[in-house]
């Protein structure tokens, strides 16, 4: 389990985590959603002991992630797939890791097995593709075999089949009573993948509930109907609380009624239907209007002058820091202004 009350981190003047609770439960997986600057990677960063709070508190288990006494073998973490020694191979990476905690070479070559590096584990790292730095990276996190897992965009860089695997194992993990944490820009793969979200914007949780509740909130279910006969259903079903929009010549968008009344009240009428399809919010409708408010870094369009001027390396780094939650963010857009 994790926990967090008024958790709070400021760079400066900035406020990137602004006092928010919350309560990530074993047994369950929990997506950790939000804009670029909402503050997710640097949450992830304070659970696990790299960014101190400047108020409030975050435990793992009971405890700071500091005191934890093999913390491999509770947490399991991929924040940076990057941030490994390049000159090693994947399998001497591995190996150095699991020294550290006495884990045996066996775990080493199971995780191995299991991420799908064994063709490349005795090759140096510095050579692999985004994907396969993905996957070791995940294999670094379930080395210790621990029972909480934080993944910051995990499928990033993945292929379909890497995609399908990372869902796949997330659900048994959790499964099997771990806590997992994670986060990603995939609206349709975490809508697949997690049972919980955490939104956050502009460092506050926006939404903190099931996946279902919270595509709930996108607004209701529409029907699509199409029909030779649609000015005349638009008419037999104008009553209070429905709403007909004409989307094209025959088709209409209808809300406020089930697609099986629109089909009861047509078939009575005599009017002849040729499509009748529910249509649902998605997690991605649900994001889109939780969060439309509390986008801090907006593009800006795509004009032509705005490409290819002397400031664009500059203005590329601001943009990446920002996407990274990094405290030099502000220094960055300002140097790029």
């Amino acid at each position: 389990m994790i926990q967090a009350q008024s958790l709070t981190k400021r760079y400066g003047s900035k406020v990137a985590v602004d006092a928010i609770d919350f309560t990530i439960q074993p047994g369950t997986v929990t997506g950790l959603l939000g804009p670029n600057g909402a503050g997710k990677t640097t949450t992830m960063r304070m659970i696990v002991g790299l960014d101190r709070p400047d108020s409030g508190t975050v435990l793992v288990n009971g405890q700071r992630y500091q005191d934890l006494r093999a913390p491999l073998r509770e947490v399991g973490v991929l924040l940076d797939a990057k941030a490994i020694h390049t000159g090693r191979s994947a399998r001497n990476h591995l190996l150095a890791m699991a020294a550290t905690h006495n884990i045996p070479t066996s775990r080493v070559d199971d995780v191995i097995e299991l991420t799908g590096l064994t063709s490349v584990a005795r090759k140096r790292v510095g050579g692999f593709s985004l994907g396969m730095g993905q996957r070791l990276g995940i294999a670094a996190a379930l080395l210790g075999d621990p029972g909480i897992l934080i993944l910051d965009e995990p499928v990033n860089g993945l292929d379909p089949e890497g995609v399908l695997w990372v869902r796949k194992l997330m659900r048994h993990l959790a499964g099997e009573g771990r806590t997992v944490l994670l986060s990603s820009h995939l609206m349709s793969e975490m809508a697949l993948t997690a049972d919980h979200i955490i939104m956050l914007g502009r460092g506050r949780v926006i939404a903190d509930a099931p996946v279902s509740e919270i595509i709930g909130q996108a607004g209701g279910a529409t029907v699509r109907v199409r029909s030779p006969q649609a000015t005349r259903l638009a008419t037999l079903l104008a009553q209070a609380g429905v709403t007909v929009v004409n989307l094209e010549q025959d088709v209409l968008q209808i809300s406020g009624i089930t697609a099986a009344e629109i089909g009861d009240q047509a078939a009575a009428a005599g009017v002849a239907l040729h499509e009748l399809t529910s249509l649902t919010a998605s997690l991605e409708d649900a994001y889109m209007s939780l969060t439309k408010n509390e986008v801090e870094y907006r593009t800006g369009g795509t004009g032509d002058d705005e490409f290819g001027d002397d400031d664009s390396d500059t203005t590329d780094a601001a943009a990446d820091a920002a996407a990274n939650d990094d405290p030099r963010e502000t220094e960055l857009q300002e140097a790029a202004r």
